[in-house]
């Protein structure tokens, strides 16, 4: 059987996804959600001209000769908090104090901070209610005009896009204290293998512990999904069958399998999609992770990971983050990556391989190791060199051989607030 390309077996998993419906929630629980709608400003921000600092509102013209040996004296004539309505005008030759934010009054077109005035300069025989002032000032200083941050009537943001923490304070700077998102996806986890024991249990001659479930279940999560765990299923048909329907039964959105994919006697998920639903492709041009299956289960897409471990993640974030990402509304799907130089040489197979690396930082730039800081092996069940890595490097289909020094794509396993360690040369 022909391999098939990463990228048109992506193409095809995000062919048979669509986002998910909108639901509309307070924007206390907006974060990280995404927006299933343009989000308009109904007023300007700020609503009406306001002070950027603590100072004095004056004509700027009245400060035209100020210096620090020969200061401008002004009278005070008033004082204005932030929340005032003031409806007074500034008169020629006065100043009115202001604090941050309060409204600027009618006739004064700049303020003087306290910091260029005898409130933090020191001069003598000042007549009470007055202020010196020491630099002069020009129209518009340190004044916030309508609109200047957002105008009325525009779009603050569009719908797709993620939520963060600025976001929704703009949100609130703009009324919108309930938005429409789309749902949360609920992705399946169902780990598959006789060979499986749970975490809490002793091994026995021929079994190994289910620490995909684990790993699947907080990569979901971390890709703001819920992750639904649906136990273990043994090597047969039967109970393939049976726990993928429980799994229908609890409103998943996509189903992920691990193991049961590849060629062996007892790799029953395709067997079971081709039965029980549609069998789209088995078998993938990517290293590791080449004995992935993908097809639909009564609508519900499922995509069969390889039991592997690394193998499972590698092709968790190639097919399966994307379609979460697709299911909860994202409109950006591809992965962050950036450029770095190889430190050493890399042999591949050919196939498009997503080689577990460190990246650092030197004085000329990013480098990537496939082979050092604990990334010592590639093998597709090491799941210690995911844990010892830091990045995957991506290595393009046909390409056997990159000299050290070579450019490459990286992936960071962790783009968000990964930390990436900066070595000296000499290191």
């Amino acid at each position: 059987m022909a391999l098939l390309p990463v990228n048109e077996a992506l193409t095809q998993i995000l062919s048979h996804i669509s986002p998910l419906p909108a639901e509309e929630i307070p924007i206390t629980a907006g974060y990280n959600r995404v927006l299933a709608e343009d989000v308009q400003a109904v007023d300007n921000i700020p609503p009406f001209r306001n002070s950027a600092m603590d100072g004095y509102a004056v004509i700027a013209a009245d400060t035209a000769t100020a210096s620090p040996d020969a200061p401008v004296v002004l009278p005070v004539t008033g004082y204005i908090a932030a929340g005032d309505a003031p409806d007074n005008p500034v008169a020629a030759g006065t100043a009115v104090r202001i604090m941050t934010g309060a409204p600027v009054p009618p006739g004064a077109d700049a303020v003087i901070r306290f910091e260029n005035t005898s409130e933090f300069i020191d001069y003598p025989n000042l007549p009470a209610e007055h202020v010196a002032i020491f630099h002069p000032a020009t129209p518009g200083d340190n004044v916030r005009e309508p609109g200047e941050d957002v105008s009325a009537g525009s779009v603050v943001l569009r719908r797709g896009h993620a939520l963060r923490p600025q976001d929704v304070g703009m949100l609130a700077a703009v009324g919108k204290g309930r938005v429409r998102v789309h749902k949360i996806p609920r992705v399946g986890i169902l780990a598959t293998g006789d060979e499986l024991v749970g975490v809490d249990e002793p091994l026995s001659p021929g079994k190994i512990r289910n620490s995909n479930e684990y790993t699947l279940s907080a990569l979901v999560e971390s890709y703001g999904a819920i992750a639904v765990p649906l136990g273990v299923a043994r090597d047969t048909n039967t109970d393939l069958a049976v726990k993928i329907e429980a799994g229908l039964a609890q409103n998943i959105d996509l189903l992920l399998s691990s193991a049961g994919v590849s060629a062996g006697d007892y790799d029953v998920v395709k067997n079971v999609l081709a039965e029980t639903g549609d069998m789209h492709f088995w078998q993938v041009n990517i290293k590791p992770g080449k004995p992935l299956a993908f097809g639909t289960v009564r609508g519900v897409p499922l995509i069969g990971l390889p039991g592997n471990p690394v193998a499972s993640v590698v092709a968790f974030e190639v097919f399966g983050r994307a379609a979460i990402l697709k299911l909860g509304g994202h409109r950006t799907l591809e992965k962050p990556m950036l450029a770095a130089t190889l430190v050493e040489d890399v042999h591949n197979s050919g196939r498009e391989h997503y080689m577990r690396a460190y990246l650092f930082q030197t004085e000329t730039g990013f480098q990537v190791t496939t082979r050092g800081s604990g990334v010592l092996v590639q093998g597709s069940g090491i799941l210690s060199s995911l844990v010892n890595a830091n990045a995957l490097v991506v290595i393009p289909s046909g390409k056997k051989f990159l000299p050290a020094g070579s450019t490459v794509n990286v992936w960071l396993l962790d783009w968000r607030g990964a930390n990436i360690p900066f070595k000296n040369s000499g290191d």
